[in-house]
């Protein structure tokens, strides 16, 4: 295998469409505009990149960003071996020069002095300076920038500065709408569209209390934790607990509340 076919997705991500995300995400990869993902955790943003590298049949560099990640991680450094010193690429670097559409997930997470380091990629420059190599990597012509976070953990020390955003085109995602989310789970995970309905059910009740004793509702991930276990045998209720409520809070009086909800329907 080379290098380069390692970054292939080699079969089509499931991913329904909710709106015209995939047609603006077609028109600004035509135009090499860095695009920003917005919205909740667990709504199908990943999904999304996958299932437009796959369309698009472009490689696919992803990174998990973190409040540790230092801009050495993103552009490379200069590694000791048997032989001396050596230069490994990072990530961000390996996607500017094979072209790849490189996806940084959840970018509020890292710290603003490494975020800064992909400004040069987001403008007529398409470049990134290697300093520590004393090297400028052009990008391929076929290199894309993505980035993903999540605007309600926004606060003062982790949100985006404006300088980065108006680089970026955006396209917002949330939970889909109820007949959706519920072909989703029911693709996702084999059980029935019954099963399936209900659990959406109990998702967007959970949904409605954010900010009234959850940080965050049920995303359609978990509900497809739940439908995978319901389909493996588990008893429904237990499946609920286990991946709808027991991940959300620790609280015994919202932990009662969500079990009620779950009661209520099975």
């Amino acid at each position: 295998m080379s290098d380069i076919e390692q970054y292939f997705v080699k079969e089509e991500p499931y991913y329904r469409p909710l709106d015209n995300e995939v047609e603006l995400f077609e028109a600004a990869y035509a135009a090499r505009m860095p695009v920003m993902l917005k919205g909740p955790t667990g709504c199908g943003k990943t999904r999304f990149v996958e299932y437009m590298a796959f369309r698009l049949k472009r490689p696919l560099v992803t990174v998990a960003c973190n409040e540790d990640m230092t801009a050495s991680d993103l552009v490379g450094r200069f590694l000791l071996d048997a032989t001396g010193t050596r230069w490994q690429d990072g990530p961000l670097t390996t996607a500017a020069r094979i072209g790849a559409i490189c996806y940084l997930d959840e970018i509020v997470e890292a710290r603003q002095d490494t975020t800064v380091v992909i400004h040069p990629l987001t403008d007529h420059r398409r470049a990134i300076p290697l300093d520590k190599k004393g090297e400028l990597v052009s990008a391929h012509p076929d290199f894309q920038l993505v980035i993903s976070y999540n605007p309600g953990y926004q606060n003062l020390l982790k949100d985006l500065k404006q300088s980065t955003k108006q680089r970026f085109g955006a396209l917002d995602f949330g939970y889909p709408e109820t007949a959706i989310e519920t072909e989703v789970v029911a693709h996702e995970t084999g059980v029935d569209a019954k099963t399936a309905g209900k659990l959406v059910q109990i998702a967007q009740r959970a949904r409605n209390l954010k900010g009234h004793g959850l940080d965050e509702g049920i995303s359609t991930r978990l509900l497809v934790y739940a439908g995978q276990l319901i389909a493996k045998g588990v008893e429904p209720k237990a499946a609920c607990q286990m991946t709808l409520v027991r991940p959300l809070t620790d609280d015994p009086d919202m932990r009662d509340t969500l079990d009620a909800a779950v009661a209520t329907f099975f």
